[in-house]
């Protein structure tokens, strides 16, 4: 197995990911917490690049971006929890949609969140649909994946916790249970699961770091 670190930030959705899937494969890991206000000699060296969390370091050796190294370690350790199907399509299909949920989905969500007024309610559209795209993709699933969890349910893993964070410090709803009762099932067989449940960030502090970054966004915006 070897030496294997992870270096993170205790409120990252994307490490939260990573935490998971080592949770769920079974492997032991060191976490590494980072300050991004005040970046570590060892982040800024294993990640020059984009210079940001997570990082996972694996005999020395790091890896970065989320999506990157739940592949990583799917592929470096085979064990019987597997996340990617094994179907060269379905492998790409699983791809799409990672990259679905990172550049459309989690972008017009938090346009949503970090807006006010008219922006706000103009921002809400795209975000609810690309919810819609995203219930979708669950019809006649327990899961993204199928009757067990895998990689695209770790991916799309933030709804089941951040999204309520985003709309409770934004004052907007999104998940409406009319609307979405596949991702609203779903939500709970993901929460559920005990490696998820007790991953979860402490919901208090969760909400108070959230609240703080939106009235920076909105300062920030509004004295542009």
């Amino acid at each position: 197995m070897g030496d294997v670190k992870l270096f993170r930030t205790w409120s990252s959705p994307y490490a939260l990911r990573v935490v998971w899937a080592l949770k769920l494969k079974g492997i032991e890991y060191e976490t590494i917490y980072e300050d991004l206000a005040n970046k570590s000699s060892l982040l800024l060296e294993y990640n020059p690049v984009h210079k940001k969390v997570p990082v996972l370091l694996h005999n020395g050796m790091p890896i970065c971006e989320s999506l990157v190294i739940l592949e990583y370690i799917d592929e470096t350790w085979n064990t019987t929890t597997r996340f990617l199907p094994e179907d060269s399509l379905a492998r790409a299909t699983a791809r799409f949609w990672s990259k679905f949920n990172d550049e459309q989905l989690v972008t017009s969500v938090f346009k949503a969140y970090a807006s006010q007024g008219v922006e706000q309610e103009e921002a809400k559209s795209p975000a609810l649909k690309n919810l819609d795209t995203v219930e979708k993709q669950l019809i006649g699933k327990k899961f993204f994946s199928g009757e067990t969890i895998g990689f695209l349910d770790l991916v799309f893993g933030w709804i089941a916790n951040y999204l309520e964070i985003f709309e409770e410090t934004s004052g907007i709803k999104l998940l409406d249970e009319d609307r979405f009762p596949l991702i609203m099932t779903w939500k709970d067989n993901f929460s559920n699961i005990p490696m998820i449940k007790e991953s979860w960030p402490d919901r208090e502090k969760l909400v108070i770091k959230f609240r703080v970054m939106r009235e920076h966004f909105l300062s920030v915006a509004a004295a542009k």
